[in-house]
């Protein structure tokens, strides 16, 4: 193999599952990323994959794989950046791996992520999601799973890799009153489980087929439930919801939209950010602040404990500086220079 193929097989199967306790997700989202890098390099330059060297991911051809994805692949700018990450990890990995290619990872690691307008989060309201939550048929095996998948995912706030992951020992037996989630970053967190949630799910593994695996949830074929299956799911009852809450025809109900749900509904019913935090199993309440930027319930409270500030509006005097001239002639007519620039 070439330089690139050994490294790049070291990192997956050896250095993010051993040396930095990466999950299998992590490690199935990083391999993603480079079988799209590499393919669309290789085509670029005209080799077989299995050819390339790291010298052929420089820094531009890598800035030209990211506008592929945004443009060609209509990824958005949050995608691109995460592919973007993946990238700059293994890169990191090569520092003392190959330091013959300092100056290549270097150049690399200091290509910025993207900015982008980070537009306030969808959820459901409550008509809207029990719309959903009554969808699926009980009368049949697929839909008690069905039924079981979306009243967890809403009633954790679980991520759709949370929720697929689980085993059926992680619900604590008999009772089932709690469920134990393994969570982003492999932190763990406990969540009591709610009657009617509890009731669903003794539905299930009342009829869950005897599965050669210990996963929760299984699909048709007695395999471990994807992300893509239950995001399929999700889809399939969200259209036959919409006939009876048609204000779902307007929006894109994914299972990240779910976990939203739930948390809006959390910060409705406490009115405490950090319990929501703890809840979704964010690392930082920073992450669950977004949440506060949709509730206008929230922002109100804040201006009616607060007064507006009395501050005097102030002002450059007496400046003769030439820069600040300009900047001031700038600011006051933007788009427009009427005078020559410095020089």
């Amino acid at each position: 193999m070439t330089d690139l193929a050994n490294h790049l097989s070291l990192f997956l199967r050896e250095h993010l599952p051993r040396d930095r306790g990466a999950s299998r997700h992590t490690v199935d989202n990083y391999a993603h990323s480079f079988r799209l890098l590499v393919t669309f390099v290789a085509s670029e330059i005209g080799k077989r994959p299995h050819a390339l060297s790291i010298a052929d991911l420089d820094a531009p051809m890598i800035l030209r794989f990211l506008d592929h994805i945004e443009n060609d692949r209509g990824n958005k700018p949050r995608t691109r950046n995460a592919r973007l990450a993946a990238i700059k990890s293994f890169f990191r990995y090569l520092e003392w791996r190959a330091p013959d290619r300092l100056d290549l990872v270097k150049r690399v690691q200091a290509i910025p992520a993207k900015t982008y307008d980070k537009a306030l989060i969808d959820y459901l309201s409550r008509s809207e999601l029990q719309a959903i939550l009554d969808t699926p048929d009980r009368r049949t095996v697929g839909g008690l799973r069905d039924r079981a998948m979306l009243h967890l995912a809403y009633a954790g706030g679980l991520r759709a890799s949370e929720l697929v992951q689980l085993q059926v020992q992680d619900l604590e037996q008999p009772g089932m009153t709690d469920v134990r989630i393994l969570g982003k970053g492999r932190r763990e967190r406990v969540l009591p489980l709610w009657a009617e949630t509890r009731s669903v799910l003794r539905d299930w593994l009342a009829v869950r087929p005897d599965a050669s695996n210990t996963h929760l949830f299984v699909n048709a074929r007695h395999q471990p439930m994807s992300r893509h299956g239950f995001a399929n799911r999700l889809r399939v009852h969200v259209a036959k919801a919409t006939r009876r809450a048609p204000t779902l025809s307007s929006k894109t109900v994914t299972p990240h939209v779910m976990r939203h749900s739930c948390a809006m509904h959390i910060l409705e019913a406490t009115g405490d950010i950090r319990k929501v935090a703890l809840w979704l199993g964010h690392s930082s309440i920073q992450t669950t602040e977004m949440y506060l930027r949709v509730d206008p319930a929230e922002k109100l409270d804040v201006l009616h404990a607060s007064a507006p500030p009395a501050i005097r509006k102030g002002s450059f005097t007496g400046v003769s500086d030439r820069l600040i001239s300009m900047l001031s002639d700038v600011h006051s007519r933007p788009g427009t220079r009427s005078k020559p620039p410095i020089t």
